[in-house]
């Protein structure tokens, strides 16, 4: 419609003529849409964007559809302008009406109930009967990657031992890094699979997509020791940081589907272009291994990447073939127009990649993860606190004007609690109180659920609050799972409490409808679990010590894990926690109740099994 309507001059002519046209980016302003959305499934019975939207003055919206031709468009212009001329009175009961429609489907719900063992284990059961046992991921095209749904089976897994849970992971993690969804070349996964069995993208690449499967990948590759696991978390926190980090130290949102207006114009291939790039010897190989055929999987005899076989695995020299003919197709690539940069900076979007950078750190190692999550979260700190309250929004370092919502508090906070976890730096953790409290005092429903937008935000014709996810986590999920770790480093119960209470108004969805809700699903795991604190109290370099090793290797679900000096100040969890004998020492809590200090690598994996 951008290019059909809104930059035709005969229709704009129309548009300005009988309205004041405003056009809304749903990634600033998450809350506007969430009501119009709403609004026009109530009057269409579906949704979708482009998202088009007539309203009153007052923002009462009386005719909503999504994407309209150009023809019909301007039929449509004159109608609503005839309408609003001769029979306003009948158009604004039809806004009336839909108000009261869309005040009905969002009502809160009413008393909670806790999230229990029972619940999770039925989500995890319905997820299995959901679960595409040939493709992998769940349900058929488009197929999303079903990031929250595999961290939370991953924990459920770490709970119970549900092999089919594991197995529902592995497979879906590997049919998605093999297939054209991944980015085979550089890294990183695109937006969904318009097909069912992950072959041909939408080419767009999301922050938040990626920021959440380093996550997935790095704890799957920690529970299994599953090589191409290792590789796909390597090389997407890589993607993160080379191709999305700004200059001011965030992360942008996205990387457009398009190049030039041709979507996947640079990524596809046809065999003639491989042998070009890479000599009659290799151009034939990259053929064969990516899966490139004179047919073509895609557009005009083109193919998207793919991995034909596991070459995680393979012998040395053949994994060194391998990567040379990825390098050099990637430099040959490099030579192609590339698909524009969305520089926005999404305050919610950058805390799921930071605690997605810092989980990889914590699991390989790796610094360069952690100096990236650590430059992010001083730009949020920086730039997006702001007299205590979040600001959804930067670019080149400038802050701009929308409010935060509840995703962007629960995503931030969660991510300053994963930097503080990493660093030992109380600024982190205290940044993260001031946020959750914030949250606490402007968001909450009074049914122990919240809204999505603060109350003293801008007024809309609702206060939209809807608990499930959808491309990111829902705002109560990611708030929940903030609390939850804070209470754990802080040590104050209320916290917890107010987690269980925001799981609680979400428990009946995530038994029924576990697609919807995964994120609350992996929180109640951790709680269900602890969730436990595992300190490693050491004056020496962590990097070898066996304690340390087996504190990240075996760490319940949703733990926190924090390795320092005894009393350091700033980290309430290594306050009056002094060595034994001058050695590294081992302190295991679970939900406020301690083991016995320990020295002992068996004494540790023996306290990390209870659960």
């Amino acid at each position: 419609m951008a290019h059909e309507s809104f930059e035709d001059a005969g229709v704009a002519k129309l548009m300005n003529e009988g309205f004041v046209s405003v056009k809304v980016d749903r990634e600033e302003r998450p809350d506007v849409d969430a009501v119009y959305m709403t609004a026009t499934q109530a009057m269409t019975g579906q949704g979708g964007w482009p998202m088009t939207v007539f309203a009153a003055p007052d923002g009462t919206p009386f005719f909503c559809g999504t994407y309209f031709p150009k023809a019909n468009f301007t039929n449509l212009l004159r109608s609503v302008t005839d309408a609003w001329r001769d029979q306003r009175e009948a158009v604004m009961r039809q806004g009336a009406a839909v108000v009261e429609a869309i005040g009905g489907a969002q009502a809160l719900g009413g008393a909670s109930s806790p999230l229990t063992a029972d619940l999770l284990d039925a989500a995890a059961a319905k997820l299995a009967t959901d679960y595409d046992s040939e493709s992998g991921g769940f349900g058929g095209a488009p197929k999303f990657p079903p990031q929250m749904n595999l961290l939370f089976l991953l924990r459920h897994y770490q709970r119970t031992g549900n092999a089919q849970a594991l197995e529902i992971v592995r497979h879906t993690c590997e049919a998605m890094a093999r297939g054209g969804i991944y980015d085979q070349l550089a890294g990183g996964f695109a937006r969904y699979s318009v097909d069912a069995r992950w072959i041909v993208p939408h080419f767009e690449k999301m922050l938040y997509d990626n920021g959440l499967l380093v996550r997935v990948y790095t704890h799957l590759w920690r529970l299994t020791g599953d090589p191409l696991a290792r590789r796909i978390a390597d090389e997407t926190a890589r993607f993160i940081i080379r191709d999305l980090g700004t200059p001011e130290g965030g992360f942008a949102s996205s990387l457009d589907a398009d190049t030039d207006g041709v979507e996947g114009l640079t990524y596809a291939w046809t065999p003639g272009q491989l042998t070009e790039a890479l000599g009659p010897e290799d151009g034939p190989y990259a053929a064969d291994v990516f899966e490139v055929t004179a047919a073509g999987t895609f557009e005009k005899g083109t193919s998207v990447l793919r991995l034909a076989r596991d070459m995680d695995d393979a012998n040395p020299p053949v994994v060194d073939r391998w990567s040379d003919v990825r390098a050099r197709l990637l430099a040959a690539r490099d030579q192609r127009p590339q698909p524009a940069r969305d520089d926005k900076v999404v305050a919610a979007w950058n805390g799921l990649a930071i605690t997605g950078l810092v989980d990889h750190y914590f699991a390989t190692g790796g610094a360069e993860s952690l100096e990236a999550a650590v430059r992010a979260a001083t730009l949020l700190a920086d730039r997006h606190v702001v007299d205590g309250r979040l600001r959804r929004v930067s670019r080149d370092g400038v802050v701009g004007d929308p409010p935060g919502v509840l995703e962007d508090y629960g995503a931030v906070a969660e991510a300053f609690c994963a930097v503080h976890q990493a660093t030992l730096d109380g600024r982190w953790l205290d940044l993260a109180g001031t946020l959750l409290d914030a949250a606490l005092a402007h968001f909450p429903t009074g049914n122990g659920g919240y809204y999505d937008t603060a109350d003293d935000a801008e007024r809309l014709i609702t206060r939209p609050a809807d608990p499930t996810d959808n491309a990111t986590p829902s705002g109560l999920s990611t708030l929940a799972a903030a609390l939850t770790t804070y209470t754990a480093l802080r040590g104050e119960p209320r916290y917890r409490e107010a987690a269980e209470a925001a799981l609680g108004t979400v428990a009946p969805i995530v038994g029924q409808h576990p697609r919807f809700s995964g994120y609350a699903a992996a929180t109640g795991e951790a709680l269900l679990s602890g969730p436990y604190e595992v300190v490693i109290a050491t004056t020496a370099d962590p990097t070898g010590d066996p304690l340390v090793a087996t504190a990240y290797e075996l760490a319940p679900p949703g733990a926190v894990v924090l390795v320092g000096p005894p009393d350091a100040p700033g980290v309430p969890l290594l306050a009056d926690r002094p060595l034994l004998d001058g050695a590294p020492t081992a302190y295991v809590c679970r939900g406020f109740v301690c083991d016995r200090p320990t020295t002992a690598v068996a004494d540790l994996t023996a306290q990390l099994a209870r659960r």
